[in-house]
């Protein structure tokens, strides 16, 4: 960051670049199987997912089809907190003020496999909580321009944690019906769920990818939208001019693109993928142990993802006055942890240490079994 100061601070990517731009988008398009693509960048996750809304609803005016401008995504879902980021991921609880204001979205049953019983009741699973998605997707086709979801698991709505062959039913869904097929992994990028994209577990290629938080590893506000060829080369700007108008002052900010780079360079030095992966079987492991306490239900991981439900421990309790118990008992003892109501979770850092790792989840299920008991 220090050495890119010295050479360039600010510029704008309307009308112009800089070199390290095109030298971050050659990075990020060689991670993806399909490396034909380009890249929007964006400053935060959020506005990752408005410029993929923006690609997609002008990709088909392009083309002619100027009516297939509506979208689909989980009930539950969360992309962020600008208004096309909140249609497309409501959550009741955080964006009631603006209901009267967003787009309408086909919101369809959110997968979450730690709730469902089905598949040992069967022997196996069918998808089942896809039904919705595919009858919205057989009825509106022809008026949807895209599926949004969050890769594998649904962040702040929950850490709800869903199968790679649900991620895999999607984009087929979406290739059948020829929808725009955007996967978000804002959340889940950069070998927080084991791979370096979560997608790469259900062997899908989306057409659009939102990227952010671990791009550069939180030091600078950068995000991005990397977007398939075939989307990019409507927008070309003759006979007619089909530009797209869309790029915020800060988006593909030098200092960023320059944290970006120097983290791409520390992901692939030091393997932080695959110490990801390695920790996130630990995480497995060592989560285990709340399987089996009262209070607990639905205990589910995804790399270095893990969560559970708490019941309530007392009358009136739904679990949140549960939950907010254990975060100030942790507090007390260093550790900081955020409920999401009733869901108590992990993503620690990557790189963490096995120790530290281990000693967090002592000191969760000390909390834990304190508040069940002293209920």
């Amino acid at each position: 960051i220090r050495g890119q100061a010295r050479r360039l601070q600010h510029s704008i990517l309307g009308n112009m670049s800089h070199p390290n731009a095109a030298v971050l988008a050659s990075r990020l398009t060689g991670y993806f199987p399909d490396t034909n693509r380009h890249v929007l960048y964006a400053g935060d996750g959020a506005s990752a997912v408005e410029a993929a809304m923006r690609v997609a609803v002008q990709y088909w005016h392009n083309i002619g089809k100027g009516e297939k401008h509506r979208f689909a995504a989980f009930r539950g879902a969360y992309h962020g907190d600008t208004l096309g980021a909140i249609s497309l991921g409501y959550i009741p609880e955080f964006h009631g003020s603006c209901r009267d204001i967003v787009l309408p979205v086909y919101r369809v049953k959110r997968p979450f496999c730690a709730d469902c019983r089905k598949g040992e009741e069967s022997g196996g699973c069918d998808l089942e909580c896809l039904e919705e998605l595919e009858k919205v997707l057989e009825n509106h086709h022809e008026e949807l321009a895209a599926v949004g979801v969050e890769s594998l698991f649904m962040g702040a709505g929950g850490m709800r944690i869903y199968s790679p062959s649900c991620l895999r039913k999607v984009a087929a869904l979406c290739r059948e019906y020829e929808v725009i097929f955007v996967a978000d992994e804002i959340a889940a990028g950069f070998g927080r769920t084991g791979t370096m994209f979560a997608f790469e577990q259900a062997g899908v290629d989306p057409d659009i990818v939102c990227l952010g938080k671990g791009l550069s590893a939180g030091y600078l506000p950068v995000s991005a939208a990397v977007v398939k060829d075939y989307l990019f080369e409507t927008f070309e700007d003759k006979p007619e001019d089909r530009t797209l108008y869309h790029g915020h002052t800060f988006a593909g900010n030098p200092l960023g693109v320059a944290a970006a780079l120097a983290c791409l360079d520390v992901y692939e030095k030091e393997d932080i993928v695959g110490q990801a992966r390695k920790k996130g079987e630990l995480l497995e492991r060592e989560f285990a142990v709340f399987r089996d306490l009262d209070g607990v239900e639905n205990v589910r991981t995804r790399g270095m993802v893990a969560a559970f439900d708490v019941t309530g421990c007392c009358d009136g309790d739904d679990g949140k006055a549960t939950a907010q118990r254990v975060r100030r008992i942790l507090m007390d003892e260093g550790v900081l942890l955020r409920p999401l109501g009733n869901v108590l979770y992990l993503t620690p850092p990557l790189n963490i240490g096995e120790g530290i790792l281990k000693e967090t989840i002592r000191e969760l299920y000390r909390a834990v079994t304190s508040v069940v008991e002293n209920a």
